[in-house]
């Protein structure tokens, strides 16, 4: 069945077809988040081990060597990159790209759990996570007060700022950078642990044991099980100086008793500045999936709730990363609209028929705007690949339409009735525009299947622009042959609506006729020309960016 034909005779079911997709589309648009790049989920797990006061060639033969041991033999696994500084071991492990995120999680922990007998008892149980891209920071502020120091700014942050800000929809992690961490300083005196009979090494071991959190088993409950565990029993240095601890024979004695207790800050390890100048500041990293927009636009709004909380507290910006991605897409959609303009001009070039204008430049929106749909259903964002992808097709948008527009024009002149003309241009013409569009998603599409990380970049690019070639076919096939059955006018034979350019065109088509081997030659050295200079251009996965 033609079913452009069939639209013409009942147009109505293809123009409420049309109003719910245009309705979708808008509200998938609204719907889905604005990025930078697209969220790229690779195989890649690391593995990180502290043990705080070893040296890196303890850590190499106590921990680095037997975990990778332990995981060297995991299926999928490409690379092993193993960092080793004071006090930590770092593993990274690259797993091939078709092994699953989560499989590939699994694996290492299952690998690292065997071992952990092996592994030095006082050392921190270590911890698989998988490599996350998007834990770089979008936002950065410095936090200044005339009535707080260092040490209360960097207890703000950590104790209710990060509160506040993680509570955001979209807010992945809160990190302190500059400022001042508290530690509880214990002194030991050393002329009362000889006499008591003790050791330095045994009083840190009763300490630790107190501060454990630890699985304590189960116990029964009246018809059910209840889950144990120990937890730390000391939560103040007041407390921690009260604390008793058992010396041998039975004894016990208080830490005060042979300590001091000191409730300070931290050696400092790292320092921000800002103007050169020493600063207490915070960065903020969003969660995957979310809109660094919208969670930029959150955090504005908790700032300044803090702000008016506390009049004393003044942040200053210190890196914005959401700015440039707001601009980004602000370009790429006013690219976008632009691109449909001079599209819709340059039909009407060639045309020189408001009517048959307005017929050809429907196909725009009514193609773009129910690939959202598409894109939403994907789990897409609009981001730079997704819209470079709609701005790339802007123009074969409505080559569908052109081709249908022009046959119709073309029996219109023949004296046709606009109705007679549309159903026997769209049919005449049918195999041809659905061949088109066929040819270039077979172009678009393939680009969403390519191997290593480039293939998952470019996935959303594939997709988004074969969605629109394939909508605008069906624009092409129900709506423009409709459309033109009822908007367009009969045409004098004898009106010759070509314009200049057009004359032009036809001109110069002429002219190649008559002179097809200068028009080959021209055609075939321009291409080996191009080839040629390929080698010349710089290669790259992304250009950089200042």
């Amino acid at each position: 069945m033609n079913i452009s034909a069939a639209c013409i005779r009942s147009p109505l079911p293809a123009l409420m077809l049309f109003v719910l997709l245009t309705f979708g589309g808008l509200m998938g648009f609204k719907a889905m988040k604005v990025q930078n790049f697209p969220d790229l989920d690779l195989p890649t797990v690391t593995v990180t081990a502290s043990q705080p006061g070893a040296a890196p060639p303890q850590l190499e033969t106590e921990i680095a060597r037997k975990l990778e041991n332990a995981v060297a033999t995991l299926q999928g696994l490409k690379h092993i990159t193993t960092q080793i500084q004071d006090g930590s071991v770092t593993l990274t492990l690259e797993f091939r790209l078709e092994k699953a995120v989560e499989e590939a999680l699994d694996d290492t922990r299952s690998a690292v759990s065997k071992i952990r007998a092996d592994l030095p008892s006082d050392m921190r149980d270590p911890v698989v996570t998988k490599l996350d891209l998007v834990k770089s920071p979008i936002l950065a502020y410095t936090l200044a007060s005339v009535q707080r120091d260092d040490e209360a700014l960097s207890w703000f942050v950590d104790d209710t700022l990060s509160k506040r800000l993680l509570a955001v929809p979209g807010v992945g992690a809160v990190t302190r950078v500059g400022g001042a961490s508290r530690e509880i300083a214990i002194e030991l005196d050393p002329i009362k642990l000889q006499a008591l009979g003790t050791t330095a090494a045994d009083i840190s071991r009763q300490l630790r044991e107190v501060q454990r959190e630890s699985a304590g088993g189960r116990t029964q409950l009246g018809s059910g099980e209840q889950p144990v565990r120990t937890l730390a029993t000391v939560a103040s240095a007041e407390e921690l100086r009260e604390l008793e601890l058992s010396l041998s024979g039975g004894r016990r004695v208080r830490l005060e008793q042979i300590a001091r207790v000191r409730d300070t800050v931290a050696e400092p390890r790292m320092q921000a500045l800002l103007d050169g100048k020493p600063v207490v500041g915070f960065e903020i990293s969003r969660s995957r999936g979310a809109s660094e927009v919208e969670v930029g636009a959150a955090v504005r709004q908790v700032l300044a709730d803090l702000r008016e909380a506390s009049p004393d507290l003044v942040f200053t910006e210190a890196y914005n990363f959401v700015k440039p991605v707001e601009e980004e897409f602000q370009s790429s959609m006013a690219l976008l609209y632009e691109g449909a303009a001079l599209a819709v001009l340059v039909v009407w070039l060639f045309l020189r028929d408001w009517r048959a204008t307005f017929v050809a430049a429907v196909a725009l929106p009514l193609s773009a705007i129910p690939t959202f749909i598409g894109m939403y259903a994907f789990g897409f964002s609009l981001n730079v690949v997704s819209l470079l992808a709609l701005s790339l097709v802007v123009g074969i948008l409505v080559d569908d339409a052109i081709v249908e527009v022009e046959n119709i024009v073309r029996h219109l002149r023949m004296g046709k009735t606009p109705y007679q003309a549309a159903m026997e241009a769209a049919d005449e013409i049918g195999l041809a525009v659905v061949a088109t569009t066929f040819a270039l998603i077979a172009v678009f599409l393939p680009t969403a299947f390519m191997s290593g990380v480039v293939g998952r970049f470019f996935k959303q690019f594939g997709w988004t622009a074969a969605l629109a070639v394939f909508a605008s076919l069906v624009v092409a096939r129900m709506l423009t042959p409709m459309m033109s059955a009822y908007l367009l006018k009969s045409i004098d034979d004898h009106d010759d609506r070509n314009g200049w350019l057009m004359r032009t065109y036809l001109r110069l088509a002429a002219w190649c006729l008559r002179h097809r081997f200068l028009t080959v030659t021209g055609a075939l050295g321009f291409f080996v020309g191009s080839l040629m200079l390929i080698r010349l251009l710089p290669t790259g996965f992304i250009p950089a960016d200042d």
